[in-house]
């Protein structure tokens, strides 16, 4: 199977262009021209399972339709989408914020499927689907270290319950490094599948390993890569894997 996971930025690019004519403004421009591109890159990595992050589901920016239908349609895969944010929070009351989320695609049927939220942070949601032999977990974790080490706990609490081969996968945003997770590896028994620890952030010149896929021992890595493509300003993580065991 192969897996492919990316923070596309809501579609909006990246490079200097974005910062133009003001910082950050890259975030208020219209998107459903660029967005083709991402499209076709995803298409031409033919992907089963892709964890998107940061996908817009409908505001202006892209003329109110939603990228991962777009895509789920043009793939024709089976897609699960949910906001960042708590239903309660005052980012929902924000029109274009309120549109921002995480997304999972997948040309397999999905037979469970859940949105659990952490008791720290912002961005608090936790996507979970349940696929036939593998269980996968979306998260984008905080910016501020010490939110992003309670949902890690909270992480580890909810994967202690889950007996199937396992996916963990998402932006950790670990700005302090990968040793970040080194405590939160030991005590799950779960596995870095970018073994070269290969860098993800910013994708015109990487600095960083904010983006991960981490795996059960039930799960075999066949191959792994982050492609040179600039469409966002994270590296797309491209992962081929077998399930060892059932």
């Amino acid at each position: 199977m192969r897996f492919l996971l990316y923070n596309i930025r809501y579609g909006t690019g990246g490079g200097w262009k974005f910062h133009f004519p003001l910082p950050f403004s890259g975030y208020l421009k219209k998107t459903h021209k660029k967005f083709p591109t991402l499209v076709n890159f995803i298409t031409s990595t033919n992907p089963d399972i892709i964890g998107l992050l940061e996908a817009d589901c409908g505001s202006v920016r892209f003329n109110n339709e939603s990228q991962p239908k777009v895509l789920a349609q043009h793939l024709k895969h089976f897609y699960v989408y949910q906001s960042k944010y708590l239903q309660k929070s005052i980012w929902q009351s924000l029109p274009l914020i309120r549109k921002q989320g995480n997304a999972f695609l997948t040309n397999m049927e999905i037979k469970k499927q859940d949105f659990h939220y952490f008791r720290q942070g912002v961005k608090r949601l936790m996507i979970e689907i349940e696929l036939e032999d593998v269980v996968v977990l979306l998260v984008h974790l905080s910016l501020k270290f010490r939110h992003r080490q309670e949902q890690l706990k909270d992480i580890y609490t909810h994967v202690k319950r889950i007996k199937k081969p396992l996916i963990v996968s998402g932006d950790f945003n670990t700005r302090w490094g990968a040793g970040e997770l080194k405590l939160f590896l030991a005590s799950t028994g779960l596995k870095n599948a970018n073994k070269e620890g290969h860098l993800s952030h910013p994708s015109r010149s990487p600095q960083r390993e904010l983006d991960f896929i981490l795996h059960s021992p039930q799960i075999k890595i066949n191959s792994f890569e982050m492609p040179d493509i600039r469409f966002s300003d994270h590296r797309p993580l491209v992962c081929d894997f077998e399930i060892l065991t059932r």
